[in-house]
């Protein structure tokens, strides 16, 4: 029997319907204004409350550290000489921005591994940018950097300000802050949870990293020099570890299978070494998208990132599976990994925070981002 056009298109229309239900995943969505941002960032929004207690912030009085045993008071003279740099130019008609943020809320599941943590911080701040020309730069923003709140008026970390207080939510509180160290407005934000990333990373069979050095941390991981194939958990444990260890000489075996070789603390590990770790990581799953050879292969990777991303209310998600699509194009090798730079400060409490050393506008001239 021919079907008759009618029909046809009829048929057509139920196949579209039915894919768009089954490609597109139900992402969890939250409440993202730029114009609250706006106004947080130039001081019309303002409150004397740090907001809720996922940052576990006893002590909100202005002028302080949150996060010490022993919480530090800045003088205006002291914190003003800090930071001279937190402020630059608008560069706003120069990029679309998304600000990435990576949430450290753990699960009972991820404790044994990686430690119990209350609340829900900030562990990654990366600002993606994409310029007139398409070109992409990753800029990442070190959780222990130092800033004024523009809300609370209050001296803290960076990743403190993630928080949902009487100014606006966590992504719009945040947003306000980088806007003025930045001079970028965030188009879209979107957040993933470790745990969730666990397992996109398993859903797409792993993620490659590569080590000059072999290297471990207690039973969370061991990566062998030269390039390894990582899961989920893995990969995420090797990015977090504050207290990694690289092989001195040969790994040697005893008879029991106990490893007796020598190990000794990797130098220099901070929150700037994080942050390469985390920047590689996003570069190789990246590529691992940019290698999908069908779309049903990135069917099964969009469907996973339902579990693990929360993404802002004005974005749909059908522009947001769109975006991960079109990232297929891009050669992650010539993509610019950056990190403002930094030095580190240590106040007379003995909190460990880093100094912006440079404005914003200034960094990205010196990387012919901006002219």
């Amino acid at each position: 029997m021919k079907l008759n056009k009618q029909a046809i298109l009829l048929i057509f229309i139920l196949i579209i319907g039915i894919t768009a239900f089954v490609l597109i995943p139900n992402f969890e969505r939250e409440e993202f204004s730029t114009s609250v941002v706006e106004e947080i960032s130039a001081g019309n929004i303002t409150t004397t409350t740090n907001g809720n207690s996922s940052n576990n912030d006893e002590n909100a009085s202005t002028n302080t550290i949150p996060g010490n045993e022993e919480t530090e008071v800045f003088e205006t003279n002291v914190y003003d000489q800090l930071l001279v740099n937190n402020k630059t130019t608008r560069i706003d008609n120069l990029f679309t921005s998304y600000l990435v943020i990576g949430s450290d809320e753990r699960s009972p599941n991820s404790s044994q591994s990686r430690g119990n943590a209350k609340g829900d911080r900030a562990d990654v701040i990366l600002i993606v940018l994409v310029d007139n020309d398409s070109n992409v730069s990753l800029v990442s923003l070190p959780r222990d950097l130092l800033i004024e709140d523009p809300c609370t008026k209050s001296i803290q970390r960076i990743n403190s300000s993630y928080t949902s207080n009487g100014c606006g939510t966590n992504a719009e509180n945040l947003s306000a802050v980088i806007l003025n160290i930045t001079g970028l407005k965030i188009n879209h934000f979107v957040k993933f949870s470790f745990e969730g990333f666990e397992d996109i990373i398993d859903t797409i069979g792993g993620v490659e990293i590569c080590v000059e050095e072999t290297q471990r941390e207690g039973y969370s991981f061991e990566i062998q020099k030269g390039c390894n194939n990582l899961s989920g958990e893995i990969a995420l444990n090797w990015i977090v570890s504050r207290s990694t260890e690289i092989l001195d000489g040969e790994k040697v075996i005893d008879e029991n299978g106990e490893d007796i070789s020598n190990w000794k603390p990797m130098p220099g590990v901070s929150d700037l070494t994080r942050i390469k770790k985390q920047q590689q990581l996003i570069i190789s799953l990246m590529k691992k998208i940019n290698n999908f050879d069908s779309f049903n292969n990135f069917l099964n990777f969009v469907n996973a990132l339902e579990n693990a991303f929360t993404i802002d209310q004005n974005i749909s998600v059908i522009e947001a599976s769109r975006l991960l699509w079109d990232f297929r194009e891009i050669n992650f090798d010539n993509v610019n990994k950056l990190t403002v730079p930094t030095y580190n400060y240590t106040t007379e409490n003995g909190a460990q925070v880093l100094i912006l050393n440079e404005n914003f506008y200034d960094f990205l001239s010196s990387k012919d981002l901006v002219d």
